[in-house]
């Protein structure tokens, strides 16, 4: 049957209410009515398969802990589940002392006593009676006039004042009466305040505070919009006697889907107390939702006195107990109800947070108020234990500024907007050729695969494995008061497609120089047009964030500015210079893609033309030794030297061996003139100096020693020193480690110089040890055998 093209003939409207100098209107909420929860009695009785006593514990555990101090928790004379459970709460004595619980029953005598049993020994209980009072009921279902509906509400509401005054006098029970008038809102007006009239008369003992009476007018059914319900609660609040002496209570159900609504405006009628169910279940379309009427309440800033701080718990308690899902768009409790997929919306949201940001610290400075105000956001979702992880999501139709948003949230980035663009592009791409939302995880695998960000699992082809940049001045010749300029210079091992390279290179700054190097040893040419950098995270743990636009370098700085090409690049390094080094390698390796580089000729050997860096990149790929610049330049010497005694030419692996015999590394049994056998470090003073005590041998003679300095070289330094003509002196000392795990070894490099009779020479050891000072050690004694010191001469001894 089709819908009614004038539904006049088949439905009539309501009835408005003459109620010409309404006040509700013009008044404002500021404060949370008292709370009713009836999710174990009316919401229960809705379910097609109602909870078990072990479902109702949990239920009603939950409903403690969010904070009710007024809970329905059954119909006992229904059935025997009902009235066990009753029984189980207070037996078991699982009531708290400053909860009242609710029971409900018919205007019947048998019911009521059988409900009266179930509360037996209960500390404090609210007796709940009801029989429907409008036309509809009294005509068709009971066939009563006004005046036998009246007399049956006053005949049971004595039996139900005899009896609490029986258990009050017999268990010391504290009770409250509360009387409905079913099917309220449909219920003539007059009518309903003289049902209650009766009702109060009956009971004879309305007070003050706790002693008032509750009249609870339900909408049973909602028939009207929420603006007559709130002319319908305070015409009864205005024409009600002793006002003062009653607790008005709603009880609105959703079927025109404006329960929230018809609460907010009766409650601004005049009434006093709200019974509903968490999440708005009920018969039909369901009773008005507590947590999203107690949130709203919240967002204008007056406390509910109930707690959803951890909403999530709440919700996975009801879905079970109920069986019966939460719907994604649920006000508050929606999986997708902080979540914004338009690109407007997260833009809006992105720019909120960090105007938020920048406002509640000028406010904490100044002691004001920190106010919560986001775009599309009218609640923290923090304050309900949700995290920000939803509030954007990402499918085809969102923008840069939400991505942005999930990677400064996820990642601590906070992309430049060119970036922004840039990456936007990555993730629509794979949005429309995947045609779904994209979770954060796929964002952040993304972002990291496009860039090479984020440890092992994401490098690319060129990676920084260690880096050092000094400087150097650069004088012009012309005398001046000024500072001469300075050079950077790069010396790093970059991993080059699974080969370790050594590269160098100069500029005006760290970055400069890294691409000099990339130009001259692998034949890349790039210039920077963008750099921005931040600071990610707080106190000790801080690291800086850079971030490198690169283009082509061309002939001319113009062209290269306006270059329609160009890549981004990320980088993150508790050294702000390493940061941009990482950020210009990130960016390097979108450039060049799958592009050929040159390969380090590893096997064709070194001849007189091979530069400082090949030879320093043989070592670091062979023997994984990061060698300091002037080791390089150092060593570099000594292949050439032993190049050219080979028809210029030196194989790679004949190389290695210099190397190793060079500086007696690694290799066995190559004693020199001074072995250290043994010895005991310690500390001595309170400045944190170090005595080394010592067996030497000194030219196949045993000497024990003992040496103090301010750490373990100088006290080793102080040994040796006190046995020879002239003096020792540390130059250089660099260190690292090699290896991972339990294999990990440190490698000290040291250059000693030796002054004797006003000439000085110099040498270089290089040692390993799975402990750094005796590496340290190591590598001095290393460099003392490569110098001809002069022994002070053994007598008797000494």
């Amino acid at each position: 049957m089709p819908m009614l093209s004038d539904p006049s003939i088949k439905y009539r409207p309501y009835t408005p209410l003459n109620l010409s100098d309404r006040q509700w209107p013009s008044k404002v909420l500021k404060k949370a009515p008292i709370w009713l929860s009836t999710d174990l009695r009316d919401g229960n009785q809705a379910l097609a398969n109602p909870m078990t006593i072990e479902q109702k514990q949990i239920f009603f555990k939950t409903l403690i802990k969010c904070g009710l101090k007024e809970i329905e928790i059954a119909y006992p004379a229904a059935s025997d589940t009902d009235f066990n459970f009753v029984r189980g709460l207070i037996e078991e004595k699982q009531i708290p002392e400053d909860v009242w619980i609710q029971v409900l029953t018919p205007a019947r005598e048998d019911l009521i006593k059988r409900t009266m049993d179930a509360l037996a020994g209960c500390k404090k209980a609210i007796v709940h009676m009801y029989n429907a009072t409008c036309p509809c009921f009294r005509d068709v279902v009971f066939r009563n006039s006004k005046e036998e509906t009246i007399e049956l509400a006053i005949r049971h509401t004595k039996l139900v004042r005899q009896l609490t005054d029986e258990a009050t006098a017999k268990y010391g029970t504290q009770f409250k009466y509360e009387y409905s008038p079913e099917t309220f809102t449909q219920t003539e007006p007059e009518f309903a305040l003289a049902v209650c009239e009766a009702v109060k008369t009956a009971w004879g003992k309305a007070g003050l505070g706790e002693e008032r009476i509750i009249f609870n007018l339900p909408a049973t059914v909602e028939i009207a919009p929420p603006n007559h319900y709130a002319d319908q609660i305070e015409n009864f609040c205005r024409n009600i006697s002793e006002r003062e002496k009653i607790v008005v209570s709603l009880h609105p159900h959703n079927d025109r889907g404006q329960g929230i609504a018809a609460a907010e405006l009766a409650l601004l009628a005049g009434a006093d107390r709200v019974e509903g169910c968490l999440f708005g279940n009920g018969e039909r379309t369901g009773n008005v939702d507590i947590v999203n009427l107690a949130l709203n309440f919240y967002t204008q800033g007056i406390p509910p006195h109930l707690d959803f701080s951890d909403l999530q718990s709440v919700i996975d308690v009801v879905t079970a107990c109920n069986d019966l899902p939460i719907h994604p768009r649920h006000p508050y409790a929606g999986e997708l109800v902080f979540t914004a997929f338009s690109g407007s919306h997260q833009d809006a949201i992105k720019k909120g947070f960090e105007a938020q940001r920048v406002r509640h610290a000028a406010a904490a400075e100044t002691g004001e108020m920190q106010y919560w105000d986001i775009p599309y956001l009218p609640i923290d979702p923090a304050d309900l234990g949700c995290t920000y992880e939803a509030v954007i999501r990402v499918n085809a139709q969102s923008g840069k500024g939400g991505i942005a948003y999930l990677v400064q949230q996820h990642l601590g980035l906070d992309l430049p907007r060119k970036m922004q663009v840039s990456f936007y592009q990555v993730v629509q791409e794979i949005a429309d050729r995947e045609a779904r939302e994209m979770r954060v995880d796929d964002i952040t695998t993304a972002f990291r695969q496009t860039y090479k960000f984020g440890g092992s699992k994401y490098e690319g082809r060129l990676v920084l494995k260690s880096f050092k940049v000094s400087s150097e001045s650069v004088a012009d010749g012309t005398a001046t008061d000024e500072p001469a300029d300075e050079r950077r210079l790069f010396d790093g091992t970059v991993l080059v497609d699974g080969v370790l390279r050594v590269i160098r290179g100069d500029g005006n700054g760290p970055l400069s120089a890294l691409l000099d190097a990339l130009s001259t040893h692998l034949d890349l040419h790039y210039a920077i047009r963008e750099y921005s950098e931040h600071s990610v995270g707080e106190g000790s743990g801080v690291k800086a964030a850079s971030y490198v636009e690169l283009v082509p370098a061309l002939e001319d700085a113009k062209s290269t500015r306006k270059s329609a090409e160009s890549w981004w690049g990320v980088g993150v390094d508790s050294d702000i210079a390493g940061s941009g080094l990482r950020a210009v390698l990130s960016a390097v390796n979108s450039a060049i893609g799958d592009r050929a580089l040159p390969e380090l000729k590893l096997s064709v050997g070194f001849s007189a033309k091979s530069g400082q860096a090949d030879v320093a990149s043989a070592i670091v790929h062979s023997l994984h030794l990061e060698l300091p610049r002037r080791l390089q330049a150092s060593f570099f010497e000594v292949a050439q030297r032993a190049a050219r005694e080979t028809d210029g030419h030196l194989s790679y692996s004949d190389l290695i061996t210099l190397f190793q015999e060079t500086y007696h590394y690694e290799l066995p049994n190559t004693p020199g003139r001074v072995v250290l056998r043994k010895y005991k470090m310690e500390n001595v003073g309170d400045n944190g100096g170090k005595q080394l005590t010592g067996d030497f041998i000194w030219d196949s003679k045993p000497r024990q020693m003992v040496g103090q300095g301010s750490g373990s070289l100088s006290a080793v330094l102080a040994v040796l020193n006190s046995q020879i003509n002239g003096t020792l002196s540390v130059r250089e000392y660099a260190e690292h480690s090699i290896g991972e795990g339990s294999d990990v070894k440190a490698v000290s490099y040291v250059e000693l110089a030796y002054d004797v009779d006003g000439k000085r020479t110099t040498a270089w050891g290089v040692a390993t040890d799975q402990d750094i000072t005796a590496s340290g050690l190591k590598a001095t004694i290393s460099a003392t055998n490569k110098l001809e010191v002069d022994l002070k001469p053994f007598v008797d001894g000494q």
